[in-house]
């Protein structure tokens, strides 16, 4: 019998981020679920109020998971219930079963982790679970799983700080955000104009000033060519309506496509909480984000010409394979050395 994986999705970026991983794994059953509420509280969250609707929990998110696996002919296990797992590999550390508490877990970083808050503290101080925050802003910091795979040292010491055990922490990159020299290369059929990549702040409850924010963006463009890229949950017609208010004529506005290709292809970037800030950082963007730049720069997730999804599967293979106590795992791991090239592969 094969050892089976059970990969935990949740966007579609997290999604595709598990399914890479599983493409090194072939020697194992691996199966998929959508994050799934697995106590009475959340269910009636999820089920009676409209709080879960902007998150990874609600039922739009894991039709397009879902839609995303069977596209590929990868198997799906809902809520994990199909098979016994020697592996669970986690997109949040926020909402973890139970019935995985004793199973080996891997936790993988996707992106971006929101900005501290008063509640945060608030939430860790008081002991409550980690959702109560309202982002992801301690995602990655709970300390719950065995294995942490983050995206660069500035991350290793960032989920350090706020919890994680630093001996669970292994700087692999991530995939989707660790070669984006890649997308220079594309055929989009605009340059040199000013981005603007927005953020789902309203649709997933937290306070934004829209027509402040594409103000400040017109300033920064200064008369240049603006083209808007819009989160992909956010409400289109909303959003299209503010831009086309106050924003100049003629502004581009975009709601789907590759963000990668018009990051690529513009001459400077705005973000608000985006990810996205860190391809504009990749490939030398003069970058603008709600975050501080030079923190976010110590931030960026490693370039290491796309290998961090061969990185963590390393890691799930010998995770999988090592028969002592969970704990002693990580004092005899490490990465093989032609792993780590990322160190002779950092843009200039």
């Amino acid at each position: 019998m094969r050892e089976k994986i059970l990969f935990i999705t949740g966007s579609i970026n997290q999604t595709s981020q598990m399914h890479e991983i599983s493409k090194h794994l072939r020697e194992y059953d691996c199966w998929f679920s959508q994050l799934f509420p697995d106590t009475v509280f959340l269910k009636a969250v999820l089920k009676l109020t409209p709080l879960a609707d902007g998150t990874v929990l609600a039922p739009h998110f894991k039709i397009k998971s879902e839609s995303y696996l069977r596209q590929y002919g990868l198997k799906i296990d809902y809520e994990g219930n199909k098979n016994k797992y020697d592996l669970v590999v986690f997109c949040t550390d926020m909402v973890v079963a139970e019935k995985f508490k004793q199973t080996k877990s891997i936790w993988v970083q996707e992106g971006m982790i929101d900005k501290r808050t008063v509640l945060t503290d608030l939430v860790k101080t008081l002991g409550l679970p980690p959702y109560f925050s309202g982002d992801t802003s301690l995602n990655g910091s709970t300390n719950v799983c065995d294995i942490y795979c983050v995206a660069s040292q500035g991350y290793k010491n960032y989920f350090s700080k706020y919890g994680t055990d630093p001996a669970k922490l292994i700087v692999t990159g991530i995939p989707n955000y660790d070669n984006q020299r890649q997308f220079l290369n594309n055929d989009f059929p605009f340059h040199n104009y000013v981005m603007v990549a927005t953020t789902d702040m309203r649709e997933t409850y937290r306070f934004e000033n829209r027509p402040s924010f594409i103000k400040r963006a017109v300033k920064i463009a200064a008369g240049r060519q603006m083209l808007f890229k819009l989160h992909p949950n956010e409400r289109v017609d909303r959003a299209e309506a503010e831009i086309k208010k106050y924003a100049p004529a003629g502004t581009l506005i975009y709601n789907c496509g590759n963000t990668n290709h018009m990051i690529a292809n513009c001459s400077e970037l705005i973000t608000q909480y985006s990810t996205v800030v860190y391809t504009g950082i990749a490939l030398g963007k003069k970058v603008h984000s709600y975050f501080d730049i030079e923190e976010l720069k110590r931030l960026a997730p490693i370039q290491n010409g796309g290998i961090s999804a061969k990185n963590i599967a390393r890691i799930c293979n010998s995770y999988i394979k090592f028969a002592g106590k969970k704990e002693d795992f990580l004092g005899q791991f490490t990465l093989q050395p032609e792993a780590l090239k990322y160190l002779e592969m950092q843009y200039a």
